[in-house]
């Protein structure tokens, strides 16, 4: 069994070091996948350095800030590529606990699709401000309303996956960005028929750096359900116009 951790970065010098040591001492199978868009602040040099003293740890750089989903997909492609057989999102801020990672790996044996949730079990988000709060819980009820996906976190971006279901998908089919990419992925898993599973996580808000969020992600989030549910097909012929 290979499993790869997918991390992607850009600025993230204060929290790189740590959180791959982090991940790395949960199981001895798994390994890490750094997928760095052209960090200024030296991101990707740090992982260099640790790479030359261990070869769990993996670099994918890129030219320029392109975004959370191309950044995942680009990390999907050189999962299946190298036939690792578990492949994960997850983020460099330490929201996302590494902890969980062994549980993670219990349930991928049963399930295609194992979420981290932070509302399966009530709300469970620590550090965010009560809009913000507000804004993500209700986006998880509207798009469980819009598309009808029974996942209760359908933009959490902590997950795991078999391999088999990234190569059913046509990850290049996959255009969204940021929260809308985590929309746009589980419906297609879900659309799929593959089976899915959410654990209760406890998301923390980043220890350090600045947070990625934007109005333009929010509002991309807002309108692919709508895209998905009834244009998907339009949608993909526009995009790539």
């Amino acid at each position: 069994m290979k499993a790869l951790i997918i991390i992607p970065t850009y600025n993230e010098k204060e929290n790189i070091h740590k959180i791959v040591q982090a991940v790395l001492k949960q199981d001895k199978s798994i390994e890490v996948l750094i997928v760095d868009d052209n960090s200024p602040d030296g991101t990707a040099e740090i992982v260099q350095s640790m790479m030359e003293s261990n070869q769990r740890i993996h670099l994918l750089q890129r030219a320029g800030k392109f975004g959370l989903g191309s950044a995942y997909i680009a990390g999907f492609k050189y999962a299946i590529q190298n036939e690792y057989d578990y492949i994960f999102e997850m983020d460099a801020d330490f929201s996302h606990n590494p902890e969980l990672i062994p549980e993670f790996l219990r349930e991928i044996k049963h399930y295609d699709l194992v979420i981290g949730s932070r509302y399966v079990n009530g709300v469970n988000v620590v550090n965010w401000p009560f809009r913000r709060l507000l804004i993500s819980y209700i986006a998880s009820k509207y798009v469980r309303f819009i598309t009808g996906i029974p996942v209760k976190d359908p933009t959490s971006g902590y997950k795991c996956f078999r391999k088999e279901v990234l190569q059913t998908i046509n990850i290049d089919k996959v255009l969204s960005d940021g929260y809308s990419f985590q929309i746009e992925i589980n419906y297609k898993v879900w659309k799929k028929g593959f089976r899915i599973k959410e654990i209760p996580i406890i998301f923390i808000d980043r220890r350090s750096g600045q947070s990625k969020m934007s109005k333009k992600i929010i509002i991309e989030a807002m309108f692919v359900v709508w895209q998905l549910k009834f244009f998907n097909k339009l949608w993909y012929f526009l995009k790539k116009k």
